[in-house]
């Protein structure tokens, strides 16, 4: 049976909140499951985090945990009536001290209070993700007037982006600083930072994360222009990179999207991070049993590209076809890598390496390519080999045992990774390689016959403490013959 590499995250939410449907999504191959922290209540979201963590463990399923920080969003404030209709050449003030639920057809509030002074006539501003836009005629104090270009029904709490970007917001919101407490509360293995501007942004995120008592991961959304001019020290400063192609396309318009998401995505690979495609992935299945070509083609393409992930929000969060979208979203990713080019370009890597273990798993890689293997199975404390591994795209896929619970559900995010639980004993090497292997013989991953590639700490139970390559035949009867090296066995 084919194995998926590329991972899927699915998002929670109303449509996911019975133990039925979440289970479905999970079984249907969902990878890491999203707290959208912009929506529901936080008891809502303490809820669904446990929710996941009980059916995944009623299925036997290692899920990652997701959890995404609001983040410094400019929204409108509420209408009295909830929306209204705007249209071309309408004259609409939006005003930093107007009152909330007081908006109507002349005005609205914004929650943002410096707006006014981020912004110059002649600007144009985007509301609803694009599909309002409005042109700066003249500041006045808190007021930004405006020239509706297009109009539109307009609801409230919709977010305001500027074409262009130039907002000066911090990356880290008066909010997120409250929830980042929460979150490490509910034991999440990755955390969203939403709209960072640097590299600063993340690395405040990391102190607060670890303040909290969280070894959580952390995943930079890049979603506003000036995170693309800091590209790199942003990549850098995380742990995961996430291409949020709502804002980020707003903000930069639509044309310049598609040649950013391969320019995100190659950097990622290039500084071995993690890197995640979303937004609108698969949307018309809001409504919709079967997703458009159209759709079919963005995924396939992303996986071509090299994506670890990639990711459904309104899909399954709101949609009525949560289960049906994450199998349809499974079975692209199989198809397209039946068809992409998973021989190993090992020279196009970032070789500084910094650690050993980094070395040992390009090493793995770089043999996997001169020899035909049918498995890499690495014995890891923190999953990190397994992470240096899934840099390197391949067809072989990799098995990662390790003891603990959190390395395991972190590396349910690693593109062709595949956690074990296993407890290998610390101070016999041997026991835990020949275990480790009739552990994976016994579940059905590999044979008898199979060649595999070995790595693992001469001290196993130190982490980051990977620093040797066996390269072995399985023997007859699915017994671990790990006296056999290369030139042992048949060819």
């Amino acid at each position: 049976m084919q194995l998926r590499r590329t991972k899927i995250i699915a998002t929670l939410g109303p449509a996911t909140d019975t133990d039925e449907v979440l289970r479905a999504v999970i079984a249907a191959g969902t990878n890491v499951l999203r707290i959208n922290l912009s929506h529901g209540t936080p008891e809502e979201q303490l809820a669904r985090s446990k929710q996941v963590r009980k059916v995944a463990r009623d299925l036997k399923k290692e899920v990652a945990l997701l959890a995404d920080l609001r983040g410094p969003k400019v929204r409108i404030k509420e209408f009295a009536d909830d929306s209204i209709v705007l249209g071309s050449g309408d004259i609409f003030v939006l005003d930093a001290a107007a009152d909330s639920a007081q908006g109507d057809q002349s005005g609205v509030g914004v929650t943002y209070q410096d707006l006014a002074g981020d912004v110059s006539p002649g600007d144009l501003l985007l509301l609803d993700d694009g599909l309002l836009s409005m042109r700066v005629v003249e500041i006045r104090d808190t007021r930004i007037v405006c020239e509706v270009k297009t109009g539109g029904v307009l609801g409230s709490r919709k977010g305001i982006n500027v074409l262009g970007g130039g907002l000066s917001l911090p990356g880290i919101a008066p909010h997120d600083v409250q929830d980042i407490p929460r979150v490490a509360a509910m034991g999440v293995d990755y955390v969203a930072v939403s709209f960072p501007r640097n590299a600063d942004d993340m690395n405040e995120a990391r102190h607060r994360l670890r303040a909290a008592g969280s070894q959580a991961r952390l995943v930079a959304k890049i979603e506003r222009t000036e995170a693309i001019e800091n590209l790199d020290q942003i990549i850098l400063a995380s742990d995961v990179v996430l291409i949020a192609r709502g804002d980020l396309g707003v903000e930069i318009g639509d044309a310049e999207l598609p040649g950013l998401q391969k320019l995100i995505t190659n950097k990622a690979l290039e500084h071995n991070r993690v890197v995640i495609t979303a937004t609108q992935m698969m949307q018309s299945m809001v409504q919709s049993p079967i997703p458009t070509r159209a759709e079919v083609l963005d995924v396939a393409n992303a996986v071509f590209d090299g994506t670890d992930a990639v990711m459904l929000s309104a899909e399954t969060a709101v949609g009525r076809h949560p289960e049906a979208v994450v199998k349809a979203m499974h079975r692209i990713c199989l198809g397209a890598e039946r068809h992409e080019d998973t021989i190993p370009d090992v020279d196009e890597l970032n070789v500084q390496f910094e650690r050993i273990d980094q070395a040992i798993a390009m090493a793995a890689m770089f043999m996997a390519t001169h020899v035909s293997v049918q498995a890499i199975v690495a014995l890891t404390e923190s999953g990190s080999t397994a992470q240096w591994l899934s840099r390197v795209r391949s067809a072989v896929p990799i098995f990662a045992l390790s003891p603990l619970v959190a390395s395991r559900f972190r590396m349910a995010l690693y593109r062709g990774v595949y956690s074990v639980a296993h407890e290998f004993p610390h101070d016999d090497v041997e026991e835990a390689l020949v275990g480790g292997v009739q552990l994976l013989v016994s579940q059905g991953h590999i044979k008898a016959g199979d060649r595999i590639i070995l790595s693992m700490g001469e001290h196993t139970g130190n982490e980051g403490g990977t620093n040797t390559l066996r390269l072995l035949q399985v023997g007859e009867g699915g017994h671990a013959d790990i006296s056999q090296s290369l030139n042992d066995t048949p060819h």
